[in-house]
């Protein structure tokens, strides 16, 4: 069995999803503090100085916290956005990468040996 969880960890889809999942929570951290620290401080002002995590509507003994729920969805527009974006540009590189000619394919060990032969030939003539 341990033998098995070396196989399964060598893989290196554990390891790559390791480093996404590292990768992704530090991405999530600076988009929500692009949003918290510019966007929604700039939308407030819009608003007339309106800060959306304080928008609060009370019923009864409960408080519903709307703010912050825009907010959320605010977040994840911003990061869908740049994903989105992201994507696009890996796409517009793959598509580039493909369209560049591929190099002509070295020719075979024999053939190069024939084409000196047939070089040193036509020199002895």
């Amino acid at each position: 069995m341990l033998k098995e969880f070396k196989e399964f960890l060598n893989r290196g889809n554990v390891i790559d999803l390791a480093v996404a999942v590292i990768l992704g929570g530090a991405f999530g951290a600076i988009v929500k503090s692009l949003v918290a620290d510019i966007i929604m401080p700039l939308l407030g002002v819009i608003m007339g100085g309106t800060d959306l995590t304080s928008l609060v509507i009370e019923v009864g003994d409960a408080v519903i916290t709307y703010g912050v729920f825009l907010q959320a969805i605010i977040n994840f527009i911003v990061i869908a956005f740049v994903v989105f974006l992201f994507i696009r540009s890996y796409n517009n590189m793959q598509k580039e990468e493909e369209a560049k000619p591929a190099a002509p394919p070295a020719p075979p060990a024999e053939e190069v040996l024939l084409t000196e032969i047939r070089d040193l030939l036509k020199k002895q003539r």
